[in-house]
């Protein structure tokens, strides 16, 4: 039984980015031509991100989620739609949850973040309300430790997918496209289709 809701995704991007950068064009562009209509909010001042700014941008994209609707973040995005989603009351489904180079703690090469980050975020329960989960990393990233996304994938119920040489997954790094994101997604279409 395939779903009546057309499908939908949202790239969030991260510290210092905006929708133009890295691979975040190339995804949406994969996505919208697979009929999955995608959009690549711009969070205010990337270079000087203010949580609470980026958490109002985040709500107005997301709202309540619902089963039709796939979310892929990068590094600081993935921290702002972790926060959106924890605080969600009500029934609430979202169909896939793809996050690269995502953390919830403090990044000890961009102490300027310290206060942005703070205490990261409550993902508890979060895993219940989402049909796939999928957490990206590279072998070396230079700015999130592998070790903060593995932490983060342990506490999503899910191990991490490397992605060998991808740094911190940024067009400096040569990574304009991102395969592994469509993979993700395509299965949980798959999965989502066949139930």
């Amino acid at each position: 039984m395939t779903s009546q809701t057309p499908r939908r995704a949202v790239i969030f991007h991260g510290y210092g980015a905006t929708p133009d950068d890295h691979w975040f064009g190339w995804l949406a562009g994969r996505l919208t031509r697979s009929g999955i209509s995608t959009t690549i909010p711009t969070f205010p001042d990337p270079a000087a991100p203010d949580a609470s700014r980026w958490a109002a941008v985040a709500e107005a994209a997301l709202g309540t989620p619902g089963p039709d609707m796939t979310v892929i973040a990068h590094s600081l995005g993935s921290l702002t739609a972790l926060r959106h989603l924890g605080t969600l009351s009500g029934p609430w489904r979202l169909g896939a949850l793809v996050l690269v180079s995502g953390f919830v703690d403090k990044l000890p090469a961009l102490p300027q973040l310290d206060d942005v980050i703070g205490e990261g975020a409550d993902v508890r329960g979060i895993r219940e309300h989402v049909g796939s989960i999928t957490l990206l990393r590279s072998d070396a990233d230079p700015y999130v430790p592998v070790g903060h996304t593995d932490r983060l994938a342990r506490l999503l119920g899910t191990s991490a997918v490397v992605v060998p040489g991808a740094g911190h997954f940024l067009a400096a790094d040569g990574v304009t496209t991102l395969p592994a994101a469509v993979r993700a997604i395509v299965n949980e279409e798959r999965r989502a289709s066949s139930a």
